[in-house]
C-alpha cells in the first residue's frame, strides 16, 4: 500500500509537472525555440495571481479567468516584440535572448514583490481530500491532473486536427516552404507562442495554490519541463505528459526512500532516459 500510495502521489505530481511542461513541448519540441525565461514566467504570472487576489478579493477560479487572457496577451508580446526577431534554425539566439529576459524578469519581480515567498488563498480547496481506492489524496492535485489531461487532449487535437496546427508543423519544418504555401509564419510563431503562455497561466494559479511561490524559484519550472519534454520525446504532446508523469513518480518513490533523495531520483531517471533513449520514449528516431 505504501508503494501504491508514492505511484498515486507520483502520477497527481506529475500533473503539476504537465502545466510546465505543455508550453515547453510546444515552443521547444514543436517551434524548435529554446525559452529559458519559461520557469519565471509561471513566477511572473503566479505574483500577478496572488497580487489580484490580495487587491480585489478574487477566488483562484476568478483569478485563472483573469490570468490566463493575460498570458495569452503576455506570449503574443513575447513572440512579437523579442522572438520572432531572433528565430532561425540556430537556436542559439533565442537562448540568449531569452536568458535575458530571464535575468531582467528575476530583476523586475523582485523589485515589485521583493524576495518574499508568497501563496494563492484558495479558500479552503487546498486542504480538501477525497477518497480513491483507499486512499486519500487531495482534491486540489485531482484538479490540477484533471486540467492538465484536458489541457493536453485539447493541444494535441489542435495541433493534428486544425488548420492552424497543421500551419505551425509546416512553418516549424520548413519557413521558406511555408511562406511559398502562402503561411505567415511570423504571424503562426506568435499565435503558438500565445498558446504556450496561456497554459502557463493554468500553472501559474495551481502552482502558487499548492505552495509558495517566490521570484527566484523559476528556475526549477523550467528544469522539470524540459526534462519531461526530453523524457517523452520532442514533438509530441502526449510524450510530454507521459514524461511528466514519470518524472513525478521517480520523485514520489524517491521520497519514499529518502526525504533528501525525491528532486534527484527525477534527475537520475531523465539522464538515464537520455543515455538509453536519447529521442524520449516517443520521440522518433
Amino acid at each position: 500500500m505504501q508503494w501504491f500510495d508514492a505511484l498515486v502521489q507520483g502520477i497527481l505530481l506529475g500533473g503539476m509537472y504537465a502545466q510546465y511542461a505543455l508550453g515547453m513541448a510546444l515552443m521547444f519540441g514543436v517551434m524548435r525555440i529554446v525559452n529559458v525565461s519559461h520557469g519565471d514566467l509561471v513566477i511572473l504570472l503566479s505574483l500577478i495571481g496572488i497580487s489580484l487576489a490580495s487587491n480585489f478579493g478574487f477566488g483562484p477560479f476568478t483569478v485563472m479567468v483573469a490570468l490566463v487572457p493575460l498570458a495569452i496577451a503576455l506570449g503574443w508580446l513575447l513572440q512579437r516584440a523579442v522572438l520572432n526577431k531572433v528565430v532561425g534554425d540556430d537556436p542559439l539566439p533565442s537562448l540568449i535572448a531569452t536568458f535575458g529576459l530571464s535575468i531582467a524578469l528575476q530583476n523586475m519581480m523582485l523589485q515589485i514583490w521583493s524576495a518574499n515567498s508568497r501563496s494563492l488563498p484558495g479558500g479552503g480547496i487546498e486542504s480538501q481530500s477525497i477518497q480513491i481506492a483507499g486512499i486519500y489524496v487531495g482534491l486540489l492535485p485531482v484538479l490540477v491532473l484533471g486540467f492538465a489531461t484536458a489541457l493536453t487532449w485539447g493541444l494535441d487535437l489542435m495541433l493534428k486536427r486544425s488548420r492552424f496546427g497543421r500551419a505551425l508543423r509546416a512553418a516549424s519544418a520548413d519557413v521558406e516552404a511555408a511562406s511559398m504555401t502562402g503561411i505567415n509564419a511570423r504571424a503562426v510563431y506568435a499565435s503558438a507562442t500565445a498558446i504556450a503562455v496561456g497554459i502557463l497561466g493554468f500553472a501559474a494559479v495551481f502552482q502558487s495554490l499548492r505552495s509558495t511561490v517566490a521570484p527566484a524559484d523559476g528556475g526549477a519550472q523550467l528544469i522539470y519541463a524540459f526534462e519531461a519534454v526530453i523524457i517523452g520525446g520532442m514533438g509530441s504532446v502526449w510524450g510530454a505528459f507521459i514524461g511528466s508523469m514519470v518524472l513525478g513518480i521517480s520523485q514520489a518513490i524517491g521520497f519514499r526512500l529518502d526525504p533528501g533523495f525525491g528532486v534527484l531520483a527525477g534527475h537520475l531517471v531523465f539522464l538515464l532516459v537520455l543515455a538509453i533513449r536519447p529521442q524520449g520514449l516517443f520521440g522518433k528516431v
